[in-house]
């Protein structure tokens, strides 16, 4: 392996970019996405970024063979980060996800993949079945809210206007669309399922940067919501970023057995990104007939029924607050929402949200580096 990969590899650990452990699936990503003189050249950046004098001072070559190099993989491969203009352009390393992945994906169809991307696809769904997202889930960071299903919403009386789709997409005038890269990613590697592609959206000041990148097309507010109906009604639930109003929004509608940060919790137990619930399933005993309804349409695997034993289990870490299960609860209506207790409301601005989240952010670093520090005497040197 060329030595620049290797080196790219090891800053990939970093725990400022959500990194693994050294491992050879992330060096194989690595070496994939990037050629050695394309990795010799971004050994040197970091996620704060720098303008193209740095690594070229570090490479010691003209700063004129290293733009292009930069431009390359912001523009081209969308595998690091770019902005500003002329000499006070900075570059900058993206966290594998969310972040490289993303911007590799975002510009790709299902139907039109390269072959680059399918073996991209597949060395990242590999590096992904590793867990090493535990690394990065073991304490809560509610960066993302899950809201309950369009045809739950009439049962909840206390639902907030922060609960409701409809809400959410009225505050923005921009929409922007693309398809879901996991769902894609799945279904490159022969698995997932059927549901629908279209669902990864951008909203407001977020929408008009990402069709003014190419990263997006733009649709209209009616189509926004008729596509994320159309998702929920295949068994998808929307999630939207944990803020109660932002300039800029962003949201998805994922499932289960496609959207990596839902299967952090369903593969590895562990508590991913999402904030806690608004409203959590409550069962009537004497109603349930243990048809197992409830536990089929859970995304998360937080049902679970044994018709034979007639019992059944909720797992209240891995719940949502989505409403399928009760939804599915046709025949019987045993399964009602109900509110949780002492529910705390998204945060109203980005500080708010930034203070929310930082102990959790804060105890994730330390732990990374703490272990980082045990593998780097195993290293090459």
């Amino acid at each position: 392996m060329p030595r620049p990969v290797l080196d790219l590899a090891v800053v990939y650990t970093r725990a400022s970019l959500l990194g693994p452990p050294l491992c050879r699936e992330l060096v194989e990503l690595i070496a994939h996405v990037f050629t050695e003189e394309e990795a010799s050249v971004a050994r040197h950046l970091g996620i704060t970024g720098s303008t193209s004098r740095a690594p070229a001072r570090a490479e010691h070559r003209p700063v004129e063979e290293i733009e292009p190099i930069l431009e390359r993989l912001s523009r081209d491969k969308g595998a690091i980060w770019a902005a500003g203009a002329g000499a006070r352009r900075r570059y900058g390393l993206l966290p594998l996800v969310p972040g490289m992945f993303e911007l590799i994906m975002v510009r790709q169809r299902a139907d039109t993949l390269s072959a680059w991307h399918r073996r991209y696809l597949e060395l990242f769904e590999a590096l992904h079945e590793t867990g090493y997202s535990q690394l990065y889930t073991r304490h809560e960071v509610p960066v993302v809210r899950f809201l309950p299903v369009n045809g739950v919403l009439p049962q909840l009386s206390s639902a907030l206007p922060t609960d409701k789709l409809e809400v959410v997409l009225d505050r923005y005038q921009s929409f922007a669309l693309t398809e879901c890269q996991c769902r894609i990613t799945m279904r490159s590697v022969g698995e997932g399922c059927d549901r629908p592609l279209d669902s990864c959206m951008a909203l407001g000041s977020w929408a008009e940067a990402a069709i003014a990148q190419g990263l997006m097309r733009r649709i209209d507010q009616r189509d926004a919501l008729a596509l994320k109906r159309e998702a929920e009604s295949a068994g998808c639930v929307s999630w939207v970023v944990n803020m109660a109003s932002a300039e800029g929004q962003a949201s998805c509608s994922c499932c289960g057995c496609c959207c990596h940060a839902m299967r952090w919790m369903r593969e590895f137990d562990a508590p991913a990104i999402f904030a806690p619930p608004h409203f959590q399933p409550r069962v009537e005993a004497s109603r349930c007939t243990h048809c197992g309804a409830c536990a089929r349409c859970c995304p998360m695997g937080a049902m679970a029924v044994d018709p034979v034993r007639r019992q059944r289990w909720w797992l209240a870490e891995r719940c949502i607050g989505c409403g399928l299960c009760a939804l599915a609860c046709t025949r019987a209506c045993a399964v009602q929402m109900t509110p949780v207790p002492n529910y705390r409301l998204p945060p109203e601005s980005w500080l708010a949200f930034a203070l929310r989240t930082a102990p959790g952010i804060a105890r994730t670093a330390w732990d990374r580096w703490r272990e980082r520090q045990a593998e780097s005497s195993w290293w090459p040197r």
